[in-house]
């Protein structure tokens, strides 16, 4: 189970989650992804990151069995700050990150993507958001930034999935190709942006993060605190409960 990085060409640092079997990451995976991609942005002659992932799917948000066997807020706080620490450290990134999502990407995973400035995914992809079902809240912010806010709304209401070919014509999603195809299309497009003068890139970026009409870091930090008051009343164990013990929501 790893967090690596891997520089091509001198130009571009790939990000790998590799955490069998779904990639749902414990709180140490969150802080790492945040380092690796503050680490590669730090590297003057870095011009793009590439967020990909191992194994069957992209990304299964956030490690709720580590959260229930652990006593206490401890997991819960350090899987919130660790959550926030990397869909930031993405966002703030200083070089343009490309995500290349195969399989589910859900939950976590929605904001770790809906931080990233370009996305291509694997024609087996889809995106969810299950918090609702886990007694929860948070990464809204970050589907608003693939889908309209109605269609957003009703994803996260109801848990529904959404395939990455259908998040195209909303064009959120660049490129839809054959799994085994997504490294070689990932890779392709961080090899167009890497071509550019690195000091353009890094002012492109500054400057495309200062017209955002809204701020995903303080977006999703008021997100959190909801979670946080489901958590104190009880509620949100109930979901992970069931969810540990049967991997069905909580029946209402």
């Amino acid at each position: 189970m790893s967090i690596s990085t891997e520089l091509i060409d001198g130009r571009i640092a790939v990000v790998t989650m590799d955490y069998p079997p779904v990639n749902a990451l414990p709180v140490a995976g969150w802080f790492a992804v945040a380092d690796a991609v503050r680490t590669s942005a730090e590297d003057p002659e870095i011009r793009v990151v590439v967020l990909r992932a191992e194994g069957r799917g992209f990304n299964a948000g956030v490690d709720i069995k580590e959260m229930q066997r652990t006593e206490g807020f401890d997991a819960l706080i350090g899987a919130n700050r660790g959550c926030y620490a990397a869909f930031k450290a993405i966002y703030e990134c200083a070089v343009p990150v490309v995500a290349a999502v195969n399989g589910f990407c859900l939950g976590g995973g929605v904001g770790l993507v809906g931080n990233c400035d370009t996305i291509i995914a694997s024609d087996d992809a889809y995106f969810g958001v299950p918090e609702v079902d886990r007694g929860a809240l948070g990464a809204a912010t970050h589907l608003a930034r693939l889908v309209p806010q109605h269609l957003m709304r009703t994803l996260y209401y109801t848990g529904r999935q959404i395939r990455a070919a259908d998040l195209v014509p909303h064009g959120s999603v660049l490129e839809v190709v054959p799994r085994d195809r997504l490294d070689e299309a990932a890779l392709a497009l961080a090899g167009e942006i890497a071509a550019k003068d690195p000091r353009v890139l890094r002012a492109a970026k500054e400057a495309l993060n200062g017209i955002d009409p809204v701020d995903v870091n303080r977006s999703y930090r008021f997100e959190q605190g909801f979670t946080f008051e489901l958590n104190l009343s009880g509620v949100a164990d109930e979901h992970r409960d069931a969810f540990v013990e049967s991997g069905r929501p909580l029946a209402s």
